[in-house]
C-alpha cells in the first residue's frame, strides 16, 4: 500500500539548518534568472526592435451645394476640403500612415458620395495633389440632379388680367386687453 504524506520531506527532518539552505537555494535561482533575463531582453531589443505600427485615419465629410452652383464647382470644393483634411491628419498625428476620406454632397435634399481619397503618408509627401489620389463617382452628377437643373424661364401668360388699383386705407391697430389666466399649479404673478 501507498502512504500519502501531508508534510514535505524537509519538514520531517528536525534539523533547522536544512530549511535555511532551501531558502538560500531559491533566492540564488531567482537571482540567476533575473541576471540572465535582462541581458537576453536587451540583446533581442537591440537586434530586432519592435516596429511602431501606424493606423489609417478614416474621415467622412459632408458638404452642401450652394445655390446656383454647378457640379464642377462642387467637385473643386470637395477636392479642396479633402486636401485640407489629409494634410491636417498627417500633421496632427505622427502615427497616421494612411488617410481614407469619403466626401458626400447634398443638393436639393439628395445626398451622394462624390469622391474618395486614399493616400499614404509617403505618397502624399511625394505628390500632395488630391486629384492624383482621388477616385471620382461617375453617377454622382445625375444622383444629385445637376444634369436636370436647366432652369427654363416661365412663359408669360397670354392674356393679362387688367390691373385693378385699390386705394390705400389708413388703419389703426386695434388693441384689446384680455385678462391673464394663470395655470392652476403656478402661484399668481404680479401684474406689470
Amino acid at each position: 500500500m501507498n502512504r500519502i504524506y501531508t508534510a514535505s520531506p524537509s519538514s520531517i527532518i528536525p534539523f533547522s539548518f536544512i530549511g535555511q539552505f532551501d531558502r538560500k537555494i531559491r533566492i540564488i535561482q531567482a537571482g540567476v534568472w533575473l541576471l540572465l533575463a535582462f541581458p537576453l531582453w536587451l540583446a533581442t531589443e537591440a537586434i530586432a526592435p519592435q516596429i511602431v505600427q501606424g493606423y489609417t485615419a478614416r474621415v467622412d465629410l459632408a458638404i452642401d451645394s450652394l445655390p446656383q452652383e454647378n457640379y464642377d464647382t462642387v467637385l473643386r470644393r470637395a477636392e479642396a476640403v479633402a486636401r485640407t483634411v489629409v494634410q491636417r491628419s498627417f500633421d496632427q498625428d505622427i502615427l497616421v500612415t494612411e488617410v481614407s476620406i469619403i466626401v458626400t454632397v447634398q443638393n436639393h435634399g439628395r445626398i451622394a458620395p462624390v469622391l474618395t481619397l486614399d493616400v499614404s503618408r509617403v505618397q502624399w509627401k511625394k505628390i500632395p495633389d488630391p486629384q492624383r489620389w482621388a477616385t471620382y463617382f461617375k453617377t454622382a452628377r445625375s444622383l444629385l440632379l445637376f444634369e436636370s437643373q436647366t432652369i427654363l424661364p416661365d412663359p408669360e401668360p397670354k392674356a393679362k388680367p387688367p390691373a385693378t388699383t385699390i386705394p390705400p386705407t389708413t388703419t389703426t391697430p386695434l388693441r384689446i386687453n384680455l385678462p391673464r389666466v394663470q395655470p392652476p399649479n403656478l402661484p399668481p404673478r404680479e401684474n406689470r
